[in-house]
């Protein structure tokens, strides 16, 4: 089995703390869709990644089919509720962190734009998302040790790698001032060996 993506994208992150934390052994396929002559279109019609590639050469897209598949494959360590209320809620945190990702990636991207090409109108709103959706977070986590109650999940997961995708591409929007609640949890997370040994670098 392997994972195909960058040591930046958040997805890929994403993915790649699921596998550690649940000790799955998969090898780490470094490739970029911005790199011209890339080849993840051949597994993806999307051309984006993760991209999961299993051992009968099936391929499985997007994070989120990712993440799950991962985790229903093995009993240990389960990241994701089974069913009910407590799995829909889990879920739409994934959903919240994944906003946040798409909204700093259409960020990024925009800022890369050369002058007279880039909309700063564009970026202000990317920007608001963030500052608006990282506020709800902090409020919703309050005193919880995490996201979702008492029990490490992938609502962490996916929060923690979208703060980590804000942190390296994004460092001027100050996220940690008002928002403590946030600032804990992500301390706490930067103690887990799954994200330290998966924090983002070009």
């Amino acid at each position: 089995m392997k994972l195909i993506g960058t040591y930046t994208s958040p997805f890929v992150r994403k993915a790649r703390i699921v596998l550690a934390e649940k000790k799955i052994d998969c090898e780490f396929v470094v490739e970029s869709p911005w790199v011209a002559g890339n080849k993840i279109a051949q597994y993806s019609p999307l051309g984006k990644i993760p991209v999961l590639v299993l051992d009968d050469e099936s391929v499985i897209y997007d994070s989120r089919v990712i993440v799950e598949h991962l985790d229903n494959g093995t009993p240990n360590n389960k990241l994701i509720p089974p069913s009910g209320r407590e799995r829909m809620l889990v879920k739409r945190w994934e959903a919240l962190g994944d906003g946040l990702c798409e909204a700093a990636v259409a960020s990024f991207l925009e800022g890369k734009r050369k002058d007279g090409e880039k909309s700063e109108g564009w970026i202000k709103r990317q920007n608001e998302r963030i500052v608006r959706t990282v506020a709800a977070i902090n409020a919703d986590i309050g005193e919880q040790p995490w996201c979702h109650g008492n029990a490490f999940s992938l609502a962490d997961i996916t929060i923690g790698s979208a703060l980590g995708y804000l942190d390296l591409r994004l460092p001027d929007l100050d996220w940690r001032t008002d928002n403590p609640n946030l600032l804990r949890l992500y301390e706490k997370l930067m103690q887990r060996q799954s994200f330290i040994d998966t924090v983002p670098h070009d």
